[in-house]
C-alpha cells in the first residue's frame, strides 16, 4: 500500500470516529433529555455547558440506581394519604403549619420509597431522575416555602406551593394521572 492510499485510510478511519463519537453524543442527549424533561435544561443553565450537564446527570442517574428505590407497600401508601388529607383540612385554619407539614410529609414519603433525604437540592436532583416531570413543582413549592418563611409569602401562594407539593406527592405515591392533570402539573411548575 503507498503512503497516499494509507492517508486515505487513515482518513476514513478517523472519519468514522468522529461520526460515531457524534451519533452517541447525539443519542446520549436525546436520551436525557428525554428522562429528565426540564431538569435537563436546568442543568445545561446552572453548568453553562450541555456536555458538562449531561456527565453531571450521567453520574446523577448512576448514584441514584445505587438506591434501593422500592414502591409504597399498600398500607404505608394509605397512611400517607390519610397524612396528606389531614394537611389539606389544617391548611384552612394554619397554611404556613399545612406547607411546613406538607414539606416534612414528602421527605418522609422520599425516605419510606428509599431516596436518601439530605439537603434540599440534593433531594431535588435526586428525586429528578425517576420523577422529572414533577420536580419543578416541588422546586416551586420550596421556593414559596422559603418565601413564607421570610414572611414574603401571600396565603394564596402558599396554596399555590401545595398543589406544587401535591403533584409530587401524588407521582411518589404512584397515583395514575390524566394527561390534563400532567400537563396542568408541568404548567403549575413552570409558572414560577
Amino acid at each position: 500500500m503507498n503512503t497516499t492510499g494509507l492517508v486515505i485510510v487513515v482518513i476514513a478511519v478517523v472519519a468514522v470516529a468522529i461520526i460515531g463519537v457524534l451519533i452517541y453524543m447525539n443519542k446520549r442527549s436525546q436520551r436525557l433529555r428525554a428522562k429528565f424533561g426540564p431538569e435537563y435544561r436546568r442543568a445545561i443553565e446552572e453548568s453553562g455547558s450541555k456536555l458538562r450537564a449531561e456527565s453531571k446527570l450521567e453520574k446523577l442517574e448512576k448514584r441514584v440506581e445505587k438506591f434501593s428505590i422500592q414502591p409504597l407497600q399498600p398500607e404505608a401508601a394509605n397512611r400517607f394519604r390519610v397524612s396528606w388529607r389531614e394537611i389539606q383540612a389544617q391548611f384552612v385554619d394554619d397554611p404556613a403549619k399545612a406547607l411546613s407539614n406538607a414539606d416534612t410529609l414528602l421527605a418522609e414519603v422520599m425516605a419510606a420509597r428509599g431516596y436518601p433525604v439530605a439537603d434540599f437540592e440534593e433531594r431535588a436532583a435526586e428525586i429528578s431522575v425517576n420523577h422529572a416531570l414533577f420536580v419543578d413543582n416541588y422546586r416551586a413549592g420550596h421556593q414559596i416555602a422559603l418565601r413564607h418563611a421570610q414572611g414574603r409569602a401571600s396565603t394564596e401562594e402558599m396554596r399555590q406551593a401545595m398543589i406544587h407539593y401535591r403533584a409530587l406527592f401524588d407521582d411518589l405515591l404512584g397515583v395514575p394521572q390524566t394527561a390534563p392533570e400532567t400537563a396542568r402539573a408541568r404548567t403549575a411548575g413552570s409558572s414560577r
